[in-house]
Order: structure tokens, then sequence, then C-alpha cells
């Protein structure tokens, strides 16, 4: 089986539509209804298909959807319009999950608001895990969306959050969002911040506080395996018996790279058994490589062209991991 861990939903125009009337109003005219049902995401497309058809032309089997990062919108105020922008989109990953239930998981995007601490998201986790199936988080390192003044996650800020998800067993996707910094592109935000989240959390106490946190971390570790002699040179303490590399497979990695230089690169630095197949399909990678002929995003060839890969290894990074560690997750029959 062929598990997608880091896939976005496709929802259609509603749910932009609703967004637009929140930002507009900035909530003045109330929550209202976001119109995404199961018809409306059933009738969303994407390159002109379905987002299944889209999965199954590169032979995936599953995936797990979580909002499209760069909407949340987490800087916004007031707080409310966060909340209830999040709990439309979640609505519309449960749509999807109706509709194909033996192809999509949903993956929550949480109300994480600039300034506010992470415990104002708990209220939504417990709606989707709990009342809607749910099998995973997705957590934001900055909710500031480029303002840097949410506090790395090794930060004891985090830890109201990382007790919820220990006590619940959900594991997070870590992925950035939106960027208000005019010199970065969010696609470069994303790297930014989950390369801050590595070294962050490499550099604190957090798995010794909680050694069965799950945390994923997005685009194959951002910048952390390609820059990993410099990291490992900087590793702070001094009484440590861990080093770099022990505490950076206290992670887990998605492979969402699209060149198979760094994927190899990748499985070298943090292990096969550390990595989940991921591909943000259809996402950034949704177009032709002129080198190859296919989408940059369809990974699968390139996974398997790595000649050092056993069986074993390619069983763990499509599939065995995410059943490891995604545990409310049951395959399909």
């Amino acid at each position: 089986m062929i598990i997608d861990v880091h896939n976005h939903v496709v929802a259609g125009q509603r749910l932009g539509t609703y967004q637009s009337g929140l930002l507009n109003s900035r909530g003045f005219h109330g929550k209202g209804h976001h119109g995404v049902d199961q018809a409306a995401v059933a009738a969303a497309r994407n390159h002109g298909k379905k987002h299944s058809e889209l999965l199954a032309e590169v032979g995936t089997d599953v995936a797990f959807l979580s909002p499209r990062p760069y909407t949340m919108m987490h800087s916004e105020k007031p707080e409310k319009i966060v909340h209830w922008y999040a709990e439309a989109v979640n609505d519309a990953i449960h749509a999807a999950c109706l509709n194909e239930p033996e192809m999509f998981f949903g993956v929550a995007g949480l109300p994480q608001c600039s300034g506010v601490g992470p415990a104002n998201t708990f209220e939504e986790i417990d709606r989707v895990i709990n009342d809607m199936g749910f099998i995973g988080i997705m957590i934001n390192p900055d909710p500031g969306e480029g303002d840097y003044a949410t506090p790395g996650m090794g930060d004891e800020y985090w830890y109201p959050l990382y007790e919820k998800m220990v006590e619940m067993d959900i594991p997070a996707l870590v992925h950035g969002a939106a960027c208000k910094n005019p010199r970065e592109s969010f696609h470069n935000h994303f790297i930014t911040e989950e390369s801050i989240a590595i070294l962050s959390l490499v550099d604190s106490t957090v798995f010794e506080d909680f050694p069965n946190l799950k945390l994923i971390i997005s685009h194959g570790g951002a910048s952390i395996p390609y820059q990993v002699g410099r990291w490992r040179s900087q590793l702070r303490g001094e009484n440590d018996t861990e080093n770099f590399d022990d505490r950076l497979r206290k992670l887990y990695f998605d492979t969402g790279l699209y060149n198979i230089e760094s994927l190899e690169l990748l499985f070298k630095v943090v292990g096969t058994d550390r990595c989940m197949f991921g591909t943000e399909r259809p996402g950034a990678g949704a177009k032709t490589d002129p080198r190859t002929g296919r989408w940059y995003d369809d990974l699968k060839p390139l996974i398997d062209g790595i000649d050092f890969l056993g069986s074993d290894d390619t069983q763990r990074i499509y599939e065995g991991n995410a059943r490891d560690v995604f545990t409310r997750f049951k395959a399909p029959a």
C-alpha cells in the first residue's frame, strides 16, 4: 500500500468565497455558513481532474488530507475569523473523507492565532478527533506568519499542545503557512520555519519531557539535512550524551522533495525508519519536469530508483512508518 501523509484538500470555490467574506467583513456579519458540503467537494477539480484521480495516476492508495497551509490566515484579526475558517476547512476535509472513505483520512488544521497560546486550539482538536474521526493535526510553527514573535517549537510555550497530543496519541505534521514578510514567498517561508522548528526542537528538552511526542517535519526536513555538518558542530550542551544525529532522529520527515539527490541525502542522514511518503500532490510540484516529462510530485519513481534502498526500506517509507505513527488510521479492507 502507498500512503501519502502530506496531501492538501481540494475543496472547490465555496471555501475561498467564505474566506473572502470573513476577511472583508472581519466577522462583522457573524459566522454564517460556509456552504462546503460533500457535493461541493465532490465537484472540485484540480488540473481538470478529481483529487483522487490525480493520486491514482501515480499509484497512491491512501492520502492523509490537511488544509492548504498558506490559506490558513493565522495572523489575521479578530481571532474569531481564524477559528471560523479553520472549522470550515476541517469540514471540507471531512466531506472529502466521507465521499471517498477508502482514499482520504483527515489531518486537521488548527485555529492557531498570532499572540495567543496553543490551548486555544483544543476545542477544535476535540471536535475533529472525537466527532469526525480525524487521525492527526497540522501545526504551523509561526502563527504570526512572518513576524517571528512566536517562540520556537522547543519552547515551553508549546507544552500545552504537546501534552494534549501525547494524551490523545495524535501525531502532527509540522508545516509553515503564509508569510507577510515581503522578503520571502510562502514557499520560501515553509523552508525557513521548518528549519527553525527542527533546530529549536533538537536543542531542547522536548523529547525528554514528551518521549511519546510524534512530529513529522514537512518537505524532507527543510534545509537541515543539507546543512547537517554545520548543525552537528553547533549542538549545545557540554554534558549531553546524544549527538545532533541522535536528536534529529527523534523527529519524522516526509519525502516532499522533488529531486533524487535530496531524497538520497534525507534517507542517509535520518534513516528510512524516520521517513514517510508525502508529495502534496497536487501542490507546488503539480507541473511537468522538463527533464523527465513527469510531474515533479510523482515521487515514487524517484524513490524506487535509489539503488541503496532495499524492500524493507521502501516498505517503511511507503506504508510501515505511517501505520506506526498514525495509530488512529485504520486501513481500508
